[in-house]
């Protein structure tokens, strides 16, 4: 049986979507921390059948729109003296901002490079975000 010890202080993501922990890895460029990181792929669940865990040994400023960007069913807890102090869950941002990027050919940031990416949630039931710019369509996150 794997075994990975609790945390004193610092942060766990629980309840990512199975494949969704690299993803969110790399979107938190968490590799950059000089803390221990675990990542925990396919844990048995009995809510969601498997899932994908995060330790993170350190309390750090997370983009909580990042990961309900990429999977708004995680939940984000605060570890402090290895009892959880506080539970975070998350929902679909209203706005994102350089987190996706437009795929239009035709949209202002392909020319302008130092224009921020910004989407706006226009369908919160099926996860769709649309750049201000030229209303492109984004889908990330899998509902």
């Amino acid at each position: 049986m794997l075994k990975v010890d609790s945390i004193e202080k610092g942060i766990v993501l629980d309840h990512i979507r199975p494949g969704n922990a690299m993803k969110i890895y790399q979107a938190l460029k968490l590799e950059q921390l000089n803390c221990s990181v675990a990542i925990i792929l396919n844990v048995k669940s009995n809510k969601m059948g498997t899932k994908d865990i995060i330790k993170i040994n350190e309390r750090i400023d997370l983009n909580l729109d990042v990961l309900g960007y990429i999977d708004p069913h995680i939940t984000v807890n605060i570890i402090e003296n290895g009892e959880r102090i506080e539970k975070k869950h998350l929902v679909l941002p209203e706005k994102i901002i350089n987190v996706a990027q437009c795929k239009n050919p035709r949209c202002i940031t392909s020319v302008e490079r130092s224009l921020d990416q910004i989407f706006y949630l226009s369908d919160r039931e099926n996860g769709i975000y649309r750049c201000i710019y030229c209303d492109q369509k984004v889908e990330f996150h899998n509902s």
